[in-house]
């Protein structure tokens, strides 16, 4: 499972983290107020699972499917699933932007990713937009959140910092750029329609399936 952030395995075998626990919260509000009601939502790269259980929780009406192509990943996945027990939580998909045989068809009233893009190469990012603009429905929403490069925006020092880490621990890592990204995105006929500033640096991008 790749992350960077500090991990530690929960008695019923799930992992972790607490940057999840710190941001879950702010995620949640703007999820809250831009996801339907109703529908499925997929979760990429969902990493421990801690995010999925928590927003399956908080939106019964969303049937939420989580995926992840690590087997470790998904193993947690399933373990914080078991804990919570919820209807509208479903099984870990072994999903991998890089490997388009794995992606399923939709449709899907959303695509959620969460600190993706930023630990992948640039690939991954190509991939998530070719299967979000695949599956999801007219008007379905791409939520990603993460550190972006904004070249209005001068870079903070932490984030500086952080790109600089990525990119030596695999130099197809790294901060993208939002402007690159949105590009991207647009060539699978998803619009950037907000950006919202989220804590720690952090931004929430929010895109609609043209």
């Amino acid at each position: 499972m790749q992350t960077m952030d500090p991990i530690d395995a929960t008695p019923s075998g799930g992992l972790r983290s607490p940057a999840v626990a710190r941001n879950t919260g702010p995620i949640l509000e703007v999820l809250r107020a831009h996801l339907p009601t109703r529908g499925a939502v997929l979760e990429i790269a969902a990493g421990s699972g801690e995010h999925a259980a928590a927003f399956a929780g908080a939106l019964p009406g969303l049937s939420w499917t989580p995926s992840d192509p690590s087997p470790e990943a998904r193993s947690s996945i399933t373990a914080w699933a078991l804990a919570a027990d919820l209807p509208n939580l479903q099984a870990p998909l072994e999903l991998d932007m890089l490997d388009p045989a794995t992606w399923p068809d939709g449709p899907v009233q959303a695509v959620v990713c969460i600190n993706m893009i930023h630990i992948s190469p640039w690939a991954a990012t190509e991939g998530l937009m070719a299967l979000a603009g695949r599956v999801l429905v007219p008007g379905g929403l791409l939520a990603l959140y993460g550190p972006y490069l904004e070249a209005e925006v001068p870079l903070a020092p932490s984030n500086a910092a952080f790109d600089e880490s990525l990119r030596s621990r695999d130099p197809a890592w790294g901060l993208r750029d939002r402007d690159a990204v949105a590009a991207a995105a647009k060539a699978e006929r998803l619009a950037l329609t907000l950006r919202v500033a989220m804590p720690a640096n952090n931004l929430m991008l929010l895109f609609r399936r043209v």
